[in-house]
This record gives C-alpha cells, sequence and structure tokens, in this order.
C-alpha cells in the first residue's frame, strides 16, 4: 500500500533488522521458510507476525520504514520482504545513512537517526539506541525476547504516539492563533505566541 509521501498527516514507524524482524529460530518463534530456491539466497528467519503486523500498520495508515545498521543491499531487503508479501515504504540501511545522514560531519553521529526521516516510532533490539530517543526527537520501542503479544505492543505504542504527536500539533496551532489574534487587537505580539512549543523535541 503506497502514499502519498508528501503527506504531512501520515506517520512514520520504523524497524532494525536483526534480533527485531530477523531472529535465531533456536530461541523466536519464526514464519516458514521459505520455498526452493529462495531458501538458499535468504538465509535469514521472519519473526512469527511480522507480515502481518507490517501489512496491518499500512493498512491502518502508518507508513513503514527499515532503518538498520546492516551492510545488507536494499534490493536484497526488499526482495527478501517481498516473498513473504511484505513491501516497506523506504529502506535505510547502512550505506544510505553514511550517505544521507552522516555524511561528511566531522563528529560521528549513533547508527541510526530515525528523527532525521521524520521517523516517529522506531522499534530495535539495542538498549543505547532506544534510550536516546527523546534527545534525538523520536519514540522508541526496544524488542528482543521472544513475545507473544509483540504486535499487539506494538500497535498499541504506534496509535500513542499519534495520539501525543496530534496533541503537541494542536498546542503548537492554538499558539499561532493566539499569537495571531493578540496582534490584531493590541498592536503587540502576544507572549505566548512567541514561546516555543515545549512538547516539541529535538531533531537530529
Amino acid at each position: 500500500m503506497r502514499r502519498n509521501k508528501n503527506s504531512e498527516d501520515t506517520m512514520r514507524v520504523s524497524f532494525d533488522l536483526d534480533e527485531v524482524l530477523f531472529v535465531n529460530p533456536a530461541t523466536h518463534k519464526t514464519e516458514p521458510k521459505l520455498m526452493f530456491p529462495f531458501n538458499l539466497l535468504f538465509k535469514e528467519r521472519l519473526r512469527l507476525g511480522t507480515p502481518e503486523l507490517i501489512n496491518t500498520l499500512q493498512k491502518m495508515g502508518y507508513e513503514v520504514w527499515v532503518y538498520t545498521s546492516s551492510y545488507r543491499s536494499e534490493f536484497y531487503i526488499k526482495t527478501l520482504f517481498a516473498c513473504y508479501g511484505v513491501k516497506f515504504d523506504s529502506i535505510v540501511n547502512a550505506q544510505r545513512h553514511l550517505r544521507e545522514v552522516q555524511q561528511k560531519r566531522p563528529n560521528i553521529l549513533p547508527q541510526k537517526v530515525p528523527s532525521y526521516y521524520k521517523i516517529k516510532l522506531h522499534i530495535d533490539d539495542e538498549t543505547v539506541i532506544c534510550s536516546y530517543g527523546r534527545e534525538m526527537g523520536f519514540d522508541a520501542y526496544q524488542l528482543d525476547a521472544e513475545d507473544d503479544s509483540w504486535k499487539e505492543k506494538i500497535i498499541a505504542r504506534a496509535e500513542e504516539v499519534k495520539r501525543k504527536a496530534a496533541l503537541r500539533e494542536e498546542a503548537a496551532h492554538g499558539k499561532k492563533l493566539s499569537g495571531k489574534g493578540s496582534v490584531k487587537d493590541s498592536g503587540k505580539p502576544s507572549a505566548k505566541g512567541s514561546e516555543q512549543d515545549a512538547g516539541e523535541e529535538p531533531q537530529a
């Protein structure tokens, strides 16, 4: 399901790959193996419920991205998930991150900066990635262990983040209207209108 990428109303959710969507069948329930010859090309095993979750989120109106520090090519990732009936809205791998996010900056940025792509919720297994979410301007959900209700929990978290974002937007819009009204009435900008929205989070 494709949506207008310019739509400001579409919330973006991203997933890491290793230990999140790609898991060890010895420790996690997985989707069935791919049929021959694809099982020879793609050795990774998907966490059970991955195709259902991705497709459900997209049907609910979310953009679903991959954001990984893996050097797997975009073509490889696209083809693997296509075998399971999944089509991501966008894919950020290590190469794209270095090219578009890190660029030639002298200071080394974190391996993933979801807020750079206006991603509101990122799902990852690494504590360090999840811990700097607030500082970098995105929400995070940590997932690694086996969890039979992981799909429901992520959908609930996405809905919660979406509601909070809508409330912040309404508050910011209200302040703008308040500022305009005071200019018209008194000829001076309102103190409220000049304040920065406390709900806004810093961007990378």
